[in-house]
């Protein structure tokens, strides 16, 4: 008796309808948000070099805060130690519901994103290291290109005015949301300095609180703001980067829903709701308005193609993500015989690879605590906006070729002739008898 035929699995497919949903929320959010954030990345670079920059830098170092709890901080680290932890509190909430009910929630569905992400964060590493080891620089940097901003690649695409499909977006959410994970465990881990044991341990406490809350359906903001802030200021005093505090309280929340207590939405949707506005249209533009203020100067520009620490960064993002992204996809896809979409090529997932070399937010975030100095810090991240403009340039070219597809794909996807608010090809998917099934021709 021959045994069955093994089922291969559509790769970047139509997505069930409720994940469609969940998907163009975040993805319309982070798409604005990456439009504000484009303005303060602009604003910064024009105000540190107009004969005003003097006002940008005191602005910058203005300190305020509590000395007596350790949290006397300049403005500048305000935003990255303090407002990217939401952005850092939404990227958790989004893995762990990823992880619970969407793209990473069973082994055959997250072999694709997490060893396409995996290798697009070591490929630009190795990069790095190979380049600082043959110019003679220093390796420390090697962190810097590995993750992917997912709010200024899809700024990009909404100036392109692309219709690219939802499942291409979708992927390129899931590529990022795995590789910041990834680069936030990399700061905890290579940049943690002076640890604090006691203080340390009382963050651990007061995520085990945290959790128990959860536990036990406790709801009220007002028992999750003040422990939240005491674990962030726990956290910072410690010795660990204060935004690994955000990814632990994002990944304990609970996102799914309690159907005994008949929820409408979990509190991690919840919690997202709110916060993803505030993150991607106030929290992560402030971060890049005082990040990426650097100067710029053609001696300086030229430095980035000489000095072997910029040259790495410039690489690992421009080539080693479009390269390692690729080729992890490719053999991902290959090795478990998950067959590409008919309508779509590798050539619009290379396109994808390359824009997944724009590596703004939290790139900026480890050059600044990969570069203590500010001149070497100030050349990371020259290096980091021209690998960024640089990938966001040929990503262009490479979705634009394709546009006149993507449209009718698009409006194949989005079709609604009987106005049920569903588009058409979601109820056939969901109403297509499976494979072998009787009646099917």
């Amino acid at each position: 008796m021959c045994a069955a035929p093994r089922t291969r699995s559509v790769f970047l497919g139509l997505l069930p309808w409720s994940e469609r949903v969940q998907v163009a929320r975040a993805l319309r959010t982070e798409t604005v948000g990456g439009l504000v954030l484009l303005g303060a990345a602009a604003v910064a670079l024009v105000w540190a070099n107009t004969p005003w920059s003097g006002s940008y830098e005191s602005l910058r170092d203005i300190h305020f805060g509590v000395p007596a709890l350790g949290l006397d901080l300049s403005v500048q680290h305000w935003t990255a130690d303090g407002l990217l932890t939401i952005f850092f509190l939404v990227a958790g909430i989004e893995l762990k519901r990823e992880l619970v009910t969407g793209g990473l929630s069973t082994p055959a569905m997250a072999v694709l994103p997490v060893v396409a992400a995996v290798c697009g964060m070591v490929a630009p590493a190795a990069i790095y290291l190979a380049t600082v080891t043959a110019g003679g620089g220093r390796a420390g940097g090697w962190a810097v290109p590995m993750a992917t901003d997912i709010a200024f690649a899809l700024a990009v695409l909404a100036v392109l005015s692309t219709h690219l499909p939802t499942a291409l977006r979708a992927f390129l959410l899931t590529l990022a949301v795995v590789d910041d994970l990834g680069a936030i465990l990399v700061v905890a881990v290579f940049f943690s300095s002076g640890l604090q044991p006691a203080a340390l341990g009382g963050a651990v406490a007061g995520l085990v609180v945290f959790c128990l809350l959860q536990r036990f359906r406790v709801r009220g903001w007002w028992w999750y703001l003040p422990l939240g802030v005491a674990i962030w200021a726990l956290t910072y005093n410690g010795g660990v980067h204060a935004t690994v505090s955000g990814v632990a309280m994002g990944l304990a929340l609970r996102c799914v829903r309690d159907r005994e207590a008949t929820e409408d939405s979990s509190p991690g949707e919840r919690t997202e709701y709110l916060l993803r506005p505030v993150s991607a249209g106030f929290a992560v533009p402030l971060f890049a308005l005082f990040a990426a203020g650097v100067s710029i100067s053609f001696p300086g520009l030229g430095e980035t193609f000489t000095r072997p620490e910029p040259l790495g960064v410039l690489l690992g993002l421009v080539v080693g993500k479009s390269v390692g992204i690729f080729i992890g996809t490719y053999l991902a896809a290959r090795f478990t015989r998950a067959r590409l979409n008919p309508d779509l090529t590798w050539a619009d997932v290379f396109a994808l690879a390359v824009l997944s070399g724009i590596g703004f937010t939290v790139a900026l975030l480890i050059a600044e605590v990969s570069f203590p100095d500010p001149a070497a810090a100030g050349q990371i991240k020259a290096a980091v906006l021209l690998a960024s403009v640089l990938a966001a340039g040929m990503a262009s070219l490479l979705v634009k070729r394709r546009d006149r597809i993507y449209r009718r794909l698009w409006e194949a996807e989005n079709r609604d002739e009987d106005a049920d608010g569903i588009p058409d090809a979601h109820q056939q998917h969901r109403h297509r008898p499976p494979p072998g099934a009787p009646g099917e021709r």
